[in-house]
């Protein structure tokens, strides 16, 4: 930090013609460490962000996260339940397929306004790479986590109980309770397979689609409309593979997006806490392995800007100060 701190010149070099010396006085103390302490602190707030916690403006991009949210899990959990009961003969490709509709719609409206998350873990993803500080990241997954709690209010107001207790809202659920010959049982996926499902979907959401967006010479090529199309398509295929690889009834998929999930859990409860964490930790260790990825290719592939956020930057200064 010592290229932050103004060098002042000693008295014999600022005198030089006549060789002053020093006038011996009682010594000061050293003011070096105090300052660099400070300069650390300082640089250190900045790289956390730590102002844009009382920044109207990324409150006010908040609120586009929020409403975006709160769209996201209304409509996707709509989708959900009137593709089954259509009972059209391919109820998931279909709700795949409108999925990636309202996906790229969503995106497309948000992002001039927020960066266009609407998830918390496309968010934490750009904040460890440094596109975005850790204190905006917080207000954007705060919004996003009430977004979903307003768009599962808004169902809920919509729908009948019959239909809610059928597809509970639409939330990611790993089992449900179903009659069985000798009385209830419970069916679905077992939490370490859900897990790594959230894991390796979320993973390839980030890097097959996500990455297209962080780099800007292809954000610039592509535009918005592709790239954001391609974001959609990425996310239906994804859903679609994911319930129907396992052939598990009462799993409902990679919920690839934690606030989505937690909506409908807090407003219905019951068996949709059942293995919640799962749609917590698969996002957020997908989001570390994707940032781990970015470190390791070559600097010259990865054109973003940003990096004065970087997750190792900020750890480099903590260690230091």
């Amino acid at each position: 930090m010592a290229q932050n701190v103004p060098m002042v010149e000693d008295e014999e070099s600022f005198y030089i013609g006549s060789r002053v010396q020093p006038v011996p006085s009682t010594p000061k103390p050293d003011q070096s460490r105090f300052e660099d302490g400070k300069s650390n602190a300082c640089k250190l707030s900045e790289m956390l962000g730590l102002e844009e916690f009382l920044s109207l403006n990324v409150w006010r991009a908040s609120l586009a996260e929020l409403i975006g949210s709160a769209i996201l899990v209304f409509a996707i959990d709509t989708i959900v339940i009137s593709s089954y009961e259509t009972k059209t003969e391919s109820p998931k490709l279909m709700m795949s397929l409108l999925i990636s509709i309202i996906i790229a719609i969503l995106l497309l409206a948000v992002n001039p306004v927020s960066g266009g998350h609407i998830n918390p873990a496309i968010t934490l993803a750009a904040a460890l790479v440094g596109l975005i500080s850790l204190s905006r990241a917080a207000v954007y997954i705060l919004a996003q986590c009430a977004g979903s709690v307003l768009g599962a209010l808004a169902l809920k107001a919509v729908v009948n109980s019959t239909i809610e207790e059928t597809f509970s809202l639409g939330g990611c659920t790993l089992t449900v309770v179903a009659p069985g010959p000798k009385g209830p049982i419970s069916i679905g996926l077992g939490t370490s397979q859900a897990l790594w499902l959230e894991i390796i979907c979320t993973f390839v959401l980030l890097f097959a689609s996500i990455w297209i967006a962080f780099d800007h010479r292809q954000a610039r090529a592509l535009g918005r409309v592709i790239i954001f199309s391609v974001i959609g398509i990425v996310v239906g295929l994804l859903v679609f593979v994911s319930t129907t690889v396992t052939g598990a009834q009462g799993y409902a998929g990679a919920g690839m997006n934690p606030a989505r999930c937690l909506g409908p859990a807090i407003v219905r409860g019951g068996h949709l806490w059942n293995g919640h964490w799962v749609f917590w930790a698969g996002p957020t260790i997908a989001s570390v392995a994707f940032y781990l990825y970015t470190k390791i290719i070559p600097r010259q592939h990865f054109h973003a800007h940003g990096y004065e956020h970087d997750f190792l930057n900020i750890l480099k200064a903590v260690f230091i100060s």
